[in-house]
């Protein structure tokens, strides 16, 4: 059924604001298969309140999805805020008296969540030395918080994400040596599982908001969010995909090792060795390269006519020279 996101805002408005209350603004800032992410204001009795409305936009499948319930994804950004997690404050989760269908609605946070621009900007060249740090103190208060009852997060170990990954690769029918090179290396390196803990699950350059003044501001899009070894979390925003033109800064491509594994131990995190994060990096480059290599098939074979999926899906060679490099380097 078709929605009138305004209409449905308009309504939202009068719910949060009060009698009286308008709708100021609403725009859609993106969109992808699912995702609807819109930036809203409310004139209401108390003054201006800027707000951010995520909602999906095709039906939620739990039993196939590899995401979490929008629900579920509000539950834990108020769960890990309360915990001392950078996050924006939830405002509202909606129901179906407000005619959004599976929404909620958060503060907006001022700051940048491009990642060239944080690699690059010269509005980011005091705090950039700093924010490899904060991220390591940021993944603490999320590694530490309990999951919310109902949650219902999946538990993954790093066997577990290479079975799934080389199970979408031998379906698709392609002989990449490099790509079959880095499975047999990383099963052979594969670390003891660890206790699980809640991890973010796609904590990188891109998915932070980023103050030039103070550093993290808040940590987004937490729906691919799961239980896990902490050093996955470390491990994806150091894979080169999301350094965006700094290779030579392997932490988001602002920041080093050190700095990011100092800024944990220092919160309080339990110590994690380096080679348990570069399999973690390995592996982030191997499973990018894999589902861009499916992204190219899926547009090859017609199944979409997106011109995206082929963009993205050229970048199976970087990730190959990604692997390379690490094949080299070794753990």
């Amino acid at each position: 059924m078709e929605v009138d996101v305004r209409a449905g805002l308009q309504k939202l408005a009068e719910r949060l604001g009060g009698d009286g209350a308008k709708l100021a603004e609403a725009q859609r800032l993106s969109g992808g298969a699912s995702m609807e992410t819109w930036a809203f204001g409310i004139d209401g009795a108390g003054g201006r309140e800027d707000l951010i409305l995520r909602r999906r936009s095709v039906p939620f499948d739990e039993e196939t999805a590899r995401s979490i319930s929008l629900a579920s994804e509000a539950a834990l950004i108020r769960a890990t805020g309360a915990n001392g997690a950078r996050v924006p404050d939830v405002r509202h989760v909606c129901d179906a008296a407000d005619g959004l269908g599976e929404a909620y609605v958060m503060v907006r946070v001022n700051g940048e969540t491009l990642g060239r621009k944080i690699t690059s900007d010269a509005r980011f060249d005091a705090i950039r030395p700093q924010l490899a740090r904060q991220c390591g103190e940021s993944l603490v208060a999320i590694h530490r918080t309990t999951p919310p009852p109902g949650a219902k997060l999946k538990s993954v170990d790093g066997l577990q994400e290479l079975d799934r990954y080389e199970e979408v690769y031998r379906a698709t029918g392609a002989e990449r040596p490099i790509l079959e090179l880095a499975f047999q290396y990383l099963r052979r390196h594969t670390p003891e599982p660890v206790a699980p803990v809640l991890l973010h699950g796609d904590f990188r350059n891109g998915n932070i908001m980023f103050d030039p003044e103070k550093g993290v501001a808040a940590i987004l899009d937490w729906e691919l969010a799961h239980l896990g070894d902490p050093a996955e979390d470390m491990g994806w925003i150091c894979t080169n995909s999301w350094r965006f033109g700094r290779p030579d800064r392997p932490v988001g491509g602002f920041g080093d090792y050190d700095d990011l594994l100092a800024g944990y131990a220092s919160a309080g995190g339990r110590p994690i060795e380096l080679s348990r994060v570069r399999f973690w990096q390995m592996l982030g480059s191997l499973r990018w390269g894999v589902m861009c290599l499916t992204m190219y098939l899926s547009w090859r074979d017609g199944m979409v006519k997106s011109v995206e999926r082929p963009m993205i899906g050229r970048r199976v060679s970087e990730t190959e020279a990604d692997l390379v490099a690490l094949l080299e380097e070794g753990l």
